[in-house]
C-alpha cells in the first residue's frame, strides 16, 4: 500500500533517477564481482567445510568464555550502603558511626537526596548494629559521572569509617528480584551450626584471597557475645531464695516487661520496673544487684550467681529446610556476576565435605535460572524453525542448508561477548534467539531460488552459484535494513541503555558477520546435500 502511495511508476523508456541508477550499476558489480569469488570458492570445497566446521566449534568457546551476568548494569540514579557495626554496638553507637555515611553522601555534588535506617537489615531480623543508606543522585543531565562510577568512590570513602563494616552497591536491575547483595551462595546441611560455620569462613577466605570481590562476608557470624548466670543453687537454698525469686528478681530488673497500671489525674500509664541504663551497661553489674532473702535482709547476687563469657552466631539461618550459611558479596568492578559465581562454585566443589548443599539466593538465583533456561530455549528454536521449514520445504534436507546460516551468525554475535564489549545477559540471549529467525531468511531465499533453477534444467552447482547471485541483493538490502534499525539501540543513552545496547549488538554484530560467512558456507553445504531438482522435472514428463 505504500509502495502503491509514495513510489512513482516509470513509463517504458523513461530514464532512471540518478540514485537508482547508481545503486543499480554498483549491485551489478558487486553481483559479477561475487559470482566469481563464490565459483572460484567452490572449486575447493575442503577449505569452505573446514572454515565452517571452525565457525561452528568455535561458537561453544567463544559462549564459555564470554562475561555472564543477569542483566547489563543500568544507571538507576541510586546507591544503597549496608553498615554492620560491631556485634555488642547499641543504637545510638550505630547512629554515631552512620552519621559520617551521610556526612560522606553531602560531600560528593552529584547526591540529591539521602535516607538512612538505622537497626534494619536485609535478609535477616532488625538488629541494633547494622543500618541501610540510600543516597539518590541527581538527574543525568546534571552530573558527569554514572552511579556505577560513583558507587566506586562511595565504595572507597565509606570503607575508610572506622567502627563499620559498610558497602555499596546498586539495586537489582530486574523486577521480581529479592534484595541484598548481588552474590548469594549459600550452603546447606543438616550438621549443627559450629561446624557449618568454620566450612562457610574456609570458602569466605578463598573468596576474599582471589581478588573478584570488592566486598564479600558471611551471614554467619561467631562473634556476638552471651553471659550465662550459673546460681549456686546450694547457698540460695540456705538463705531461703528459690530459682523462682532469682528469676522474677533479675526479670524485673532487666526485662522491662508490663506489670500493671496506675492512675494519675484520670489518666492510665503502664509499669514497667526496669534499673536504669546506667546500672545495665554491662554484664558484671548484674553482681551488684540485691535479693531479699528468706529472713528478710538484702543479699549481693554476687553472693549467689557467677557469669560466665562466650560467643554465639549472631542469627541462625536455614534454607529449605536446611542449617545456612550465606556467602555475600559485590563483585570488583570488571568481574561479571557469572565470574563470581562460578569461582564460588569450583572452590565449593573442593572444600565442601559430604552432606552440604550449594543453593543461591537473590539476584544470584535468577542468574543461575535464567542461564541454563538459554540452551532450551535456542535449541526449542532452533527445532521449531526446521519443522516449520521441512513443512514449507517438503524435505529434511533443505532446512539443515538453511539453518547452516545460524552458527554463523550467532559466533559473529559472539565475538563481541568475548572481547568484553557486552556480556551474556539475558537481553543478549533474546538478541540471540531473534538472529535464529532473521538469518534463517538469507537460506531460504537461496535454497529456494536454487531448487527452481535445477527444475528448470540447471545442473546443481550452477542453480546454487546463479541463485547466490541474483538473491545477494535482497539479502544484503534484508541485512543493511536491520542493522541500521538496530543502530538507535546501540547509541542510546539514559534510562535502559546498557539493555538497548546489547541486544542492538548482538544483532547487528550477528547479522553483519553472519551474512558475510553464510554467503560462501551455505552454497558449499548446498552441493553437497541438496538433492538433484532437475530429476523431477523429468519424472513429471
Amino acid at each position: 500500500m505504500m509502495c502503491s502511495r509514495v513510489l512513482k511508476g516509470h513509463s517504458h523508456g523513461e530514464e532512471q533517477g540518478r540514485l537508482e541508477a547508481f545503486l543499480d550499476r554498483t549491485f551489478d558489480r558487486l553481483q559479477k564481482w561475487y559470482e566469481r569469488r563464490l565459483h572460484g570458492a567452490l572449486n575447493t570445497l575442503p577449505v569452505i567445510f573446514v572454515f565452517g566446521l571452525v565457525v561452528l566449534i568455535s561458537c561453544y568457546f567463544l559462549y564459555t568464555t564470554s562475561k555472564s551476568q543477569l542483566a547489563p548494569d543500568e544507571d538507576q540514579g541510586i546507591v544503597l550502603v549496608k553498615s554492620d557495626g560491631a556485634p555488642t554496638a547499641s543504637l545510638d553507637q550505630t547512629e554515631r558511626f552512620t552519621s559520617e555515611v551521610n556526612r560522606i553522601g553531602k560531600n560528593i555534588p552529584a547526591v540529591q537526596r539521602i535516607f538512612q535506617f538505622n537497626g534494619v537489615s536485609f535478609g535477616g531480623p532488625p538488629a541494633t548494629n547494622t543500618a541501610i543508606t540510600g543516597l539518590a543522585f541527581k538527574p543525568w543531565s546534571q552530573r558527569k559521572k554514572t552511579s556505577s562510577q560513583l558507587k566506586n568512590e562511595i565504595q572507597a570513602k565509606v570503607g575508610r569509617i572506622a567502627g563499620l563494616k559498610s558497602v555499596a552497591f546498586q539495586p537489582p536491575v530486574l523486577p521480581g528480584t529479592s534484595g541484598g547483595l548481588p552474590v548469594q551462595f549459600v550452603i546447606g546441611t543438616t550438621d549443627p551450626s559450629l561446624p557449618l560455620y568454620q566450612v562457610s569462613q574456609t570458602l569466605l577466605h578463598k573468596a576474599q584471597d582471589s581478588g573478584l570481590f570488592a566486598f564479600v562476608d558471611s551471614d554467619m557470624q561467631y562473634d556476638k557475645p552471651r553471659v550465662s548466670i550459673h546460681v549456686n543453687r546450694d547457698k540460695a537454698a540456705d538463705l531461703g531464695i528459690t530459682m523462682a525469686d532469682v528469676g522474677q528478681e533479675l526479670g524485673a530488673m532487666m526485662s522491662g516487661g508490663y506489670v500493671n497500671r496506675f492512675s494519675v489525674r484520670g489518666r492510665s500509664y503502664k509499669v514497667t520496673p526496669q534499673v536504669s541504663r546506667m546500672q545495665r551497661l554491662n554484664p558484671s553489674q548484674l553482681e551488684n544487684y540485691h535479693i531479699r532473702a528468706d529472713d528478710g535482709s538484702l543479699v549481693p547476687m554476687s553472693t549467689l550467681v557467677s557469669l560466665k563469657k562466650t560467643v554465639q552466631p549472631q542469627q541462625l539461618k536455614r534454607f529449605q529446610q536446611l542449617n545456612a550459611a550465606t556467602i555475600s558479596g559485590v563483585p570488583r568492578p570488571g568481574v561479571s556476576l557469572g565470574e563470581a559465581i562460578g569461582f564460588l562454585q569450583k572452590a565449593a566443589n573442593q572444600i565442601l565435605p559430604k552432606g552440604y548443599t550449594v543453593n543461591y539466593a537473590g539476584q544470584s538465583r535468577q542468574f543461575v535460572k535464567e542461564g541454563g533456561a538459554l540452551v532450551v530455549t535456542f535449541f526449542l528454536a532452533i527445532a521449531v524453525i526446521f519443522l516449520v521449514l521441512a513443512a514449507q520445504f517438503e524435505s529434511f534436507r533443505d532446512p539443515l542448508i538453511i539453518l547452516v546460516t545460524v552458527p554463523m551468525a550467532v559466533s559473529g554475535a559472539l565475538i563481541f561477548t568475548c572481547l568484553g564489549v557486552t556480556s551474556i545477559n539475558i537481553y543478549t540471549q533474546v538478541g540471540l534467539v531473534t538472529l535464529i529467525g532473521v538469518i534463517s531468511k538469507h537460506g531460504i531465499l537461496i535454497v529456494q531460488f536454487a531448487n527452481q533453477l535445477q527444475r528448470q534444467g540447471y545442473s546443481k552447482r550452477e542453480a546454487v552459484e546463479h541463485a547466490a547471485a541474483i538473491r545477494l541483493r535482497p539479502v544484503l538490502m534484508t541485512t543493511a535494513a536491520l542493522v541500521i534499525a538496530v543502530v538507535p539501540l546501540i547509541l542510546s543513552t539514559g534510562a535502559g541503555a546498557g539493555a538497548r545496547f546489547s541486544m542492538g549488538l548482538i544483532i547487528a554484530t550477528g547479522m553483519t558477520i553472519g551474512t558475510m560467512f553464510t554467503l560462501f558456507v551455505l552454497p558449499a553445504v548446498y552441493l553437497a546435500v541438496a538433492r538433484e531438482h532437475h530429476q523431477e522435472n523429468e519424472a513429471e514428463a
